[in-house]
Parts: structure tokens; C-alpha cells; sequence
């Protein structure tokens, strides 16, 4: 049997790119949010149709059932969760807290030790999909946490993505991201280059794109991101910032299994010089300026 009801109060916090479009299909289904960010003026589109603002992690736990993050950096997810006015330490027994930002294995282990001795339910529940998929409320969503406690909140997770699935204990879905965001990278490295090679073949990369998307070659990066490319549209569908935390925390996951990612490796230092470079606010699909720029 589900806890959620049509009387369940949502709280979320971490109002961007992506977790504007997951809070409003949430507030679409009739659900009474309250909302929380670091920058209030990125969550007034959401308060104009009627979430409620608080000041603080804490104010928000207060009046919350189930509480949803999205934030940059697992050091915005320590001081949310774990700080003096954070979630932990002010949600009501019993609370259902999801960590949906892509952050480290081991603090997400850590948080639900903590939640499990203050009464709370802490999953980790990172996405893929990027800023299309939270619009159309496609997110891929991987779990990390207890299994009561993932059936519970399932009916919600389903109004933000369509394809959801349990990969474990504490941990395990942050570990999965890990997974996702590894072969992305390398990933990213070979769309950015097939289209290069095109160009300097002298075709026409979106014919070339009509031919190779559909074959053993396809991939979300080729379909959704290289349009933007060659568009020279770089905004951000996914920051370059955290995509380099992201590899940044694969990396040192790796390092703690002895385990060695040279394609990861790769991608880190090439998304590093673009960063260096001044693009670390555009969106992944700017890889391509590095070549543009050494032309």
C-alpha cells in the first residue's frame, strides 16, 4: 500500500535547469509544493502558480511528507541534508527524503545511516535525461535505499520519469549514475569528433546525422545534442561544471576500486580545457568549440 496521496505535501529544493520542470509536473498532478533555492528569484515561476517559498532547508522540512533535492555539488547536498538549519536535523519523524543530484556513493551511504537514526526514509535517486527529459517528464531515475521505502514513493517518482528502477541499497543509485555518466563521456568525445571528421570531409554533418543516428552508432548525445552543435546553440541542457564534478566523482570511485577509465580520463581533461576556456556555464554539447577554437 502507498503512502502518497492526494494530501501528501511535497517539499523541494534545488530550483534549475532541471528541477524547475521536475517540481512543476509534481504541482501539475495537484500536489501542494513548497519550494525552496539558494537563489530565490529561480524559483518565482513556481511561486506565481502557487508553490510555497521557504527561507531555509530547515523551514522546508518542517511542514514537508516527502522532500525532493536537486542540487550542484555533494557539498550542497552535506549542508542541505546535514547542516544545522538542514533537512535531517528538522524534518518530522517518519519523512521520505530523495536525493535526486548526481553526488558521491559514499555520502549518499552516509545520509541514510543518518536519516535511519533520526526516523527518516533517505533514498538516492540521481537521473539521466538531461533538461528534455525532466520536460517531458522522461527522466531515467535510478534508486539507491530500502525497497518498502522505493515503493512508497514510486507513484511520485513516476510523475517526474518513465523509467525508474531499483538498483539497490544506500548508494547503488549514485553508483549507477556513475555508470550513465561514464558512457556518456567517452560518448561525447566520439559524437563530437564524427562530426568534426565529417565537416573537414566536406559533407554535410545533418546529412550525415540523418544516416548515423539511426544505426549501430546512435545515441541520445548524436540525436539531441549534436542538433544544438551544429545550431551553435551551447546553452545548457546539462552544465559543463557538473559534468566535470560528475567524472570527478567517477574518477575518484574508480580510483577507490583500483580500477583504471582511460576514456574517462580523456573526456575529464578535454571538458577541463573547455572549462579553462570560459565555457564551464554552457552545455556538454560544447565540446565542439574546442575544435572550433583550435581551427
Amino acid at each position: 500500500m502507498h503512502v502518497i496521496s492526494e494530501k501528501t505535501i511535497v517539499g523541494f529544493a534545488g530550483i534549475g535547469v532541471m528541477g524547475k520542470s521536475m517540481a512543476g509536473h509534481i504541482m501539475d498532478k495537484g500536489y501542494e509544493v513548497h519550494v525552496y533555492n539558494r537563489t530565490p528569484a529561480k524559483a518565482q515561476e513556481l511561486v506565481e502558480r502557487g508553490a510555497v517559498w521557504h527561507d531555509s532547508p530547515g523551514d522546508l522540512a518542517q511542514v514537508c511528507d516527502v522532500i525532493i533535492t536537486m542540487l550542484g555539488y555533494p557539498k550542497d547536498v552535506e549542508e542541505v541534508y546535514t547542516g544545522e538549519d538542514g533537512l535531517i536535523a528538522h524534518a518530522k519523524k517518519g519523512t521520505y527524503l530523495i536525493d535526486m543530484t548526481t553526488s558521491s556513493p559514499l555520502l549518499a551511504r552516509r545520509l541514510a545511516e543518518l536519516g535511519t537514526e533520526k526516523g527518516l526514509h533517505i533514498l538516492d535517486a540521481p537521473v539521466s535525461g538531461g533538461d528534455v527529459g525532466a520536460k517531458k517528464a522522461a527522466l531515467s531515475i535510478m534508486v539507491g535505499g530500502e525497497s518498502s521505502a522505493f515503493e512508497d514513493l514510486k507513484p511520485l517518482l513516476e510523475i517526474m520519469g518513465s523509467n525508474i528502477v531499483l538498483q539497490g541499497g544506500a548508494g547503488a543509485g549514485q553508483n549507477t549514475k556513475m555508470c550513465n555518466q561514464i558512457a556518456i563521456a567517452s560518448n561525447m568525445v566520439g559524437v563530437t569528433e564524427a562530426i568534426i571528421y565529417a565537416e573537414k570531409a566536406g559533407l554535410d554533418p545533418k546529412t550525415v546525422l540523418k544516416s548515423i543516428e539511426t544505426g549501430a552508432a546512435g545515441s541520445f548525445s548524436l540525436s539531441n545534442l549534436v542538433p544544438r552543435m551544429l545550431d551553435g546553440d551551447f546553452e545548457p541542457g546539462f552544465y559543463i561544471k557538473h559534468f566535470i564534478k560528475d567524472m570527478g566523482i567517477a574518477l575518484q570511485s574508480a580510483e577507490e576500486m583500483k580500477l583504471e577509465l582511460p576514456g574517462l580520463q580523456l573526456a575529464e581533461s578535454l571538458y577541463r580545457k573547455l572549462a579553462d576556456q570560459g565555457y564551464e556555464d554552457k552545455g556538454t554539447q560544447a565540446l565542439y568549440k574546442l575544435w572550433q577554437e583550435e581551427a
